[in-house]
């Protein structure tokens, strides 16, 4: 009798199934436990793209624009305080006041809205852009660190102004406190610069007007300092006399030597620089003074706070 045969069977599809009398019902054909262990790896596999250097391209392009944007906007700000100087000094019309002419033809150049523009000539007659009456308002306050300051405004809805200027200077670390003290009030007046005429040739005729001090500024302009109530006689005359073209006639807020406050962290300076810019948010704002010297301080961050303050 010969030997059976091993018989070798193909797998079949229904080798899947279950099979009953009636019905064939689908069964999952079981999983080995290397081919779970694979899926699972895959599962866990993140296949999100790397990221790129765009992102610090981007923040740096951002950080650029804001730094043009912020020159930009100061640039123009000078320009609408030029214009209300003008017509305080020589009024409204430009006809009559070559120097506001020129002043709004400088603003036009620079792309400074025409409502910016009207409303810097309505302020130098002490009037809001609808015509209303201003009201000024100066607010004293400390500010971190220790450093004290005084805020000059002109408005025309003193209540909302003040809610917003104190809030602000909650939200800065500060509080509003009488510190005029600290400060002597005297007249300051800018002189165009003209060749040939520095302190030193203006200096005679300056004290035969009673001005108390004459000096240059970094910009090369003589500046003179007087008695408050003698500001406007004092350029006047000057001006005649020098045949020099007034820029700025004003009465400023000096802090006094033994009270300046050096700023020594450039992190404490980055914050007022912050409120500051917060500050001219504000509608109304019109010069800030403050006792603060400059300390240890980086030259490019002191250079900045200074620009955004009268003195």
């Amino acid at each position: 009798m010969s030997a059976p045969r091993l018989l070798l069977r193909r797998p079949c599809i229904l080798d899947s199934f279950v099979t009953c009398s009636r019905h064939r019902v689908a069964r999952p054909r079981p999983k080995c436990q290397y081919e779970q262990t694979l899926r699972s790896q895959a599962r866990s596999f993140s296949s999100s793209p790397a990221a790129s250097s765009g992102h610090s391209k981007w923040s740096s392009i951002k950080h650029d624009k804001g730094k043009k944007d912020a020159a930009t906007s100061k640039a123009r700000a000078i320009m609408v305080k030029d214009i209300s100087n003008a017509v305080k000094l020589a009024g409204a019309d430009p006809n009559m006041n070559p120097r506001l002419a020129l002043a709004i033809s400088n603003a036009k150049k620079s792309a400074v809205p025409k409502a910016s523009i009207e409303a810097a000539i309505a302020r130098g007659q002490g009037l809001s852009a609808t015509g209303a009456a201003l009201e000024s308002v100066v607010l004293e306050a400390i500010l971190p660190p220790a450093i004290a300051t005084v805020i000059e405004c002109q408005t025309d809805n003193k209540l909302r102004l003040l809610a917003d200027l104190r809030l602000l200077i909650k939200d800065a670390g500060g509080s509003v406190s009488p510190i005029g003290y600290m400060f002597e009030k005297k007249g300051r007046i800018i002189l165009r610069k003209k060749e040939g005429m520095g302190a030193e040739e203006v200096l005679e005729a300056a004290l035969e007007e009673g001005a108390l001090d004459v000096v240059e500024d970094d910009e090369g302009r003589v500046v003179l300092y007087t008695e408050p109530a003698q500001t406007k006689t004092t350029a006047e005359t000057l001006a005649k006399t020098l045949d020099m073209e007034i820029e700025e006639s004003e009465i400023i807020w000096d802090p006094n030597e033994e009270t300046k406050v050096p700023l020594d962290g450039n992190e404490s300076a980055k914050q007022l620089n912050g409120f500051l810019d917060e500050l001219q948010e504000i509608g109304g704002i019109q010069s800030v003074y403050t006792n603060w010297a400059r300390g240890s301080i980086d030259e490019d961050l002191w250079a900045e706070l200074r620009s955004k303050v009268a003195a």
